[in-house]
């Protein structure tokens, strides 16, 4: 709280959601280790039927199958990362250590001293963007109806079996009904729960990144190999070839989109100490609100009354998660 720059920063501004946010996150500390090993499991499913979505419906998104790399500047790190990486090789996942020398052969791009890493070869990258506009087109091609920048205003069960839900559309006010209702909502998640008769505590935990738009000297200059620096809680991939993502901090800040330039200055700092060579003259800040449950882990499943499920609360791993929770989804409509 007292470090601006901090890579998780709690605005400590009383409001009951916060609050009851955090005492439930508090009281999943014992189920830590399940939560993970879950989790594990839930992204490895998830792949499988994302490359397929993909392959099928022809859908270009800059996939790169090149690996992530965790890596940790002291001893200490490493040992902390090593009982972790326990945790998720019991969920499947295939993470191995690394020696310093091995993690600059991994990612020649990479400038510091380091202690070590973990490697995990099958991760893979790609741009959400381009990913999810090709899907909406897929579902469209298969029957699906869009109606984008609409607000839900009230959902009401009036006769048994039958949803209505009033919407402003465009700024008329209109009239839908449905006889089953998926709440996928992100951060908006909780309030249309609780029209719903359900208690689905999500909370906005805020995420900023930078994407770098660069002109490189050479595609040696910013590395190809996804990385994770646990201690500055900062993450990269490559989007095509002129584009460097970098991401990082949070902030539990309630529903705030504001950029400021000192929650943007570490990312900036950070990819010219270890990537000095790729250029931050163009640099698109952008800001995202991750819906996060206190478990860590998505709401997937029935709510209380008979229609009504959910699909939601997947945090910072939304795109990581969603194929496989999509698919629990489903069987659960069937």
């Amino acid at each position: 709280m007292l470090t601006r720059d901090a890579p998780l920063l709690l605005n400590p501004m009383p409001t009951w959601h916060k609050y009851s946010w955090m005492g439930e996150f508090l009281r999943q500390i014992p189920h830590y280790r399940a939560n993970t090993v879950e989790t594990v499991r839930l992204a490895i499913a998830a792949r499988e039927h994302l490359f397929s979505i993909a392959e099928r419906e022809g859908i270009d998104f800059d996939l790169e199958r090149r690996g992530i790399l965790h890596i940790y500047k002291t001893r200490k790190e490493f040992d902390a990362a090593s009982k972790v990486n326990e945790m998720l090789r019991e969920g499947g996942l295939d993470r191995n250590p690394v020696t310093s020398g091995e993690l600059h052969a991994i990612e020649p791009a990479l400038h510091g001293d380091f202690f070590g890493g973990f490697f995990t070869p099958s991760d893979s990258t790609g741009d959400i963007h381009k990913f999810t506009r090709g899907l909406a087109q897929a579902c469209v091609r298969h029957g699906v109806e869009f109606h984008y920048d609409v607000e839900i205003t009230a959902i009401e069960q009036p006769t048994e079996g039958r949803f209505s839900l009033s919407v402003n559309l465009a700024g008329e006010p209109q009239q839908f009904a449905f006889e089953r209702i998926v709440v996928c909502a992100g951060v908006k998640s909780r309030e249309f729960a609780a029209m719903l008769g359900d208690h689905v505590n999500v909370y906005p935990l805020r995420g900023i990144r930078s994407p770098y738009v660069s002109t490189m000297k050479s595609a040696s200059s910013a590395p190809w190999v996804s990385l994770l620096d646990d201690s500055a809680k900062i993450v990269t991939s490559r989007l095509g070839v002129d584009r460097f993502r970098v991401a990082g901090t949070a902030e539990i800040n309630g529903f705030n989109r504001n950029i400021r330039a000192d929650r943007i200055a570490p990312l900036v700092d950070w990819t010219r100490r270890y990537f000095p060579a790729v250029s931050t003259s163009k640099v698109i800040p952008w800001a995202g609100l991750r819906p996060m449950l206190p478990s860590m882990l998505p709401k997937v499943g029935r709510g209380k009354r008979c229609g009504v499920f959910y699909n939601t609360g997947h945090g910072h791993l939304g795109w990581t998660l969603s194929a496989a929770t999509a698919q629990v989804i489903a069987g659960a409509l069937q």
